[in-house]
């Protein structure tokens, strides 16, 4: 009876480890799972939601379920995540191409950068406040120069220009964020402010504020207007130079 309860007992030993081991191979960790592009894009996708003072690697590891140190596999520090993220963002725009007129594809360029910076809130700051020199910043900026440079602008001229329209892009963006009211908004402020800005005293501006709150004008900021101004100050230079 001892030697049939050995046996019997060895047996299940085994079928019980064999379970573990399929159990184990057939449900993948993770920790098994994860790679720098996942960690990158879940941390982009906790700044969205919450804030870059959000992000921590504590907070990162507990949504991706796995301890911090974990991370580290894949990013260096905090500041290499973030150089991740934000080239991440960078490759979201649109590059301008060579195929079509300068004016326009610096146009869209500018347009798809103000909607990729409107839809990650945290990245406008990161960009214009470090170093950027990620493989899609490399690419968008070289493409950004050969667009210019090809339309005529020389290099000097080329980065002036370029700065100038991310000057306004950035700007632009930065405001929109952090407006104080929505734009739907607008005409019921411009009531409320209405009394503070009498005709007598401010000639210009009250007329102003009556048309935006009978609906003439919205009053809203406009990013086309911006940019075009900047485009055809640029398109001057060109052709002069």
């Amino acid at each position: 009876m001892n030697v049939l309860n050995d046996r019997e007992n060895n047996k299940i030993q085994a079928l019980s480890k064999d379970e573990m081991a399929k159990t184990k191979d057939s449900e993948p960790t993770s920790k098994a799972l994860l790679s720098r592009d996942r960690v990158l894009q879940s941390a982009i996708q906790l700044a969205d939601q919450a804030g870059i003072t959000s992000l921590s690697m504590r907070k990162l590891a507990e949504g991706l379920g796995v301890k911090a140190m974990s991370l580290y596999n894949h990013v260096a520090n905090k500041d290499d995540l973030l150089d991740g993220m934000v080239d991440i963002v960078t490759s979201e725009i649109e590059l301008p191409s060579l195929e079509i007129a300068w004016k326009t594809a610096m146009q869209r360029r500018a347009t798809s950068a103000h909607t990729v910076l409107m839809r990650h809130p945290w990245a406008t700051m990161a960009m214009v406040s470090r170093v950027n020199v990620g493989p899609a910043m490399l690419r968008y900026v070289d493409a950004t120069l050969g667009c210019l440079v090809n339309a005529g602008f020389s290099f000097e001229m080329a980065d002036h220009a370029w700065n100038a329209i991310d000057s306004h892009i950035y700007g632009f963006t930065l405001q929109a964020l952090n407006f104080p009211f929505e734009a739907k908004d607008y005409a019921d402020v411009a009531k409320s402010y209405v009394a503070m800005i009498p005709e007598d005293q401010y000639p210009y501006l009250n007329p102003l504020t009556q048309q935006v709150m009978t609906g003439r004008y919205d009053g809203l900021h406009d990013f086309a207007f911006g940019l075009e101004l900047i485009l055809e100050g640029l398109d001057r230079l060109r052709e002069r130079a």
